[in-house]
């Protein structure tokens, strides 16, 4: 799905999906489904990148017509030292999941982690249980606005250096252990941002669990959660909001103010 006309013209506002699968995401395909309802003179095309190409795609951008990427989950930490100027969200997480360009200057932001609280509030979320202690738990705990987190990870002094780090009051720290079951049914939603391969301690999950992962990555929360018949939410089920929430901040950016129809020469 292109733009209103599925077209291409010199004006068009080109962005790409970047990662090593993104050509079976759907995330393209929606949001350019809303740049057309919205009658927005732009697309957003997915871009199956190796790990070996990214730098090089990313730098490239600089000087080309691309005037923005999201980027995949497995390359939101490279990304970062490619910036010319970051969100202090960024800055403090180490991770940064969209990218534009201004002239030749590459600017981080990070949308998913919003998207992800904003999926929360939205179902009355308020108890979260964190698992990890990798950048997308820094962003969100970055970005935790009202929520009551408990953090979980098996290295309980990384643990407790990460809640200083993020200038975490009095927090609620929990040791993960094979050796000890754990019940997560009190809370409202498990998140896992963790690099466990195994969560075979976990006897009762919550109703919401979730880790934003796409359908080719491993994922110890879905099989877990998928052994006690509870429910998982990957990435692929959030891109609805991910779309809304891209398009509302290539607006606020500027970066949509030409319609398809106008005529610009």
């Amino acid at each position: 799905m292109m733009n209103n006309a599925n077209e291409i013209s010199h004006h068009t506002k080109l962005y790409g999906f970047i990662g090593e699968f993104a050509g079976q995401s759907s995330l393209s395909a929606i949001l350019n489904k809303l740049f057309k309802v919205k009658n927005k003179d732009a697309m957003m095309i997915p871009m199956n990148i190796r790990e070996d190409d990214f730098y090089y795609t990313v730098a490239n951008m600089k000087k080309s017509h691309v005037n923005g990427a999201f980027i995949s989950n497995e390359y939101t930490k490279n990304v970062v030292e490619l910036l010319d100027e970051a969100s202090e969200a960024v800055l403090k997480s180490g991770m940064c999941d969209i990218i534009l360009r201004e002239g030749q200057k590459l600017i981080g932001d990070i949308l998913g982690i919003n998207v992800l609280a904003k999926f929360l509030k939205n179902r009355n979320c308020k108890k979260i249980a964190l698992i990890g202690i990798d950048s997308r738990a820094k962003a969100f705990c970055f970005l935790r606005d009202d929520f009551e987190i408990s953090y979980f990870y098996n290295d309980l002094e990384n643990l407790m250096n990460f809640t200083i780090e993020m200038g975490v009051i009095n927090p609620d720290i929990n040791r993960i252990s094979d050796s000890v079951n754990i019940d997560f049914s009190n809370y409202d939603a498990v998140i896992d941002f963790s690099d466990l391969e195994s969560l075979d301690m976990v006897d009762k999950f919550s109703d919401i669990n979730l880790d934003m992962k796409q359908k080719k990555e491993f994922s110890a929360l879905k099989l877990r959660a998928d052994e006690l018949k509870a429910n998982y939410i990957g990435f692929d089920a959030m891109l609805e909001e991910l779309s809304s929430v891209i398009f509302e901040f290539l607006e606020k950016k500027q970066h949509l103010d030409y319609d398809k129809s106008n005529m610009r020469f």
